[in-house]
């Protein structure tokens, strides 16, 4: 895989322009799943800020519950530094758009890693919180362990496995996979304002996924539960992303 820096100019699906400032933050995401729940907008509607408008697919909304391991995160400036560029990361999310660009909003975001947890709320608003993981791969199949440790939000477990099957393919544009994958910025709401927090890499590479849901207990914070088995499955090969700090939208 490139170093971060040469992944801006690989930008020909991104749907609007890269920011004109350096980017501020790198990463990898490994080990990564989609799991899609559809549902009606209604049901979600009062657990998203006002101001973001639901972005849908076939008339319906969408709710992702998305486990992978963060690796190699460090600030455009500095290094990846050991024992604190690398943990596991669980996301509660769904879409909405801003000014016609399409983003990524997110209930809450569950990792391990105190400082990362505390910078990320600092810096994007993001609402991060603590919880004991765990992500092993063994073969194909990743097991994954959450069980969330912050009073900033309610109780939360996801314990499952997953595999990805078949032949790796990127999404085709106007496809559903390609909706639910191909997001290149995220929403937050300050004080009545809408902030987007811009990132940037290149196509997914997806493979059909199933999965065992041992416990699934995600979606108090999206206002209701996720029943039955998830509509998309999909898990992602690694990664390389940058991100830049949010701005007002």
């Amino acid at each position: 895989m490139s170093g971060y820096a040469g992944i801006v100019s690989r930008a020909e699906r991104r749907p609007w322009a890269t920011p004109d400032r350096p980017w501020s933050m790198g990463m990898t995401w490994l080990d990564l799943l989609f799991a899609h729940w559809a549902v009606e907008p209604g049901a979600i509607r009062a657990s998203v800020p006002a101001e973001l408008e639901l972005d849908e697919f076939d008339g319906r909304a969408w709710v992702g519950v998305v486990p992978f391991r963060m690796a190699r995160v460090r600030h455009r400036l500095a290094p990846a530094l050991p024992g604190l560029s690398g943990f596991p990361e669980l996301n509660l999310r769904t879409y909405v758009t801003v000014g016609g660009k399409p983003g990524v909003y997110f209930w809450s975001l569950d990792a391990t890693n105190r400082i990362a947890i505390e910078t990320a709320r600092a810096l994007f608003g993001l609402n991060y919180l603590t919880a004991r993981m765990r992500c092993e791969r063994s073969g194909a199949e990743v097991r994954y362990e959450s069980e969330r440790r912050d009073r900033r939000g309610p109780p939360a477990r996801l314990s499952c496995s997953y595999r990805g099957e078949g032949e790796a393919f990127g999404s085709e544009p106007a496809s559903l996979e390609a909706f639910l994958t191909e997001r290149y910025c995220l929403y937050t709401v300050r004080g009545g304002r809408v902030w987007r927090g811009e990132i940037h890499h290149e196509t997914w590479r997806l493979r059909r996924a199933t999965w065992e849901a041992r416990e699934c207990d995600m979606a108090r914070l999206a206002g209701g539960d996720l029943r039955g088995e998830p509509e998309s499955l999909l898990a992602a090969e690694p990664l390389e992303v940058v991100a830049w700090t949010a701005r007002r939208a």
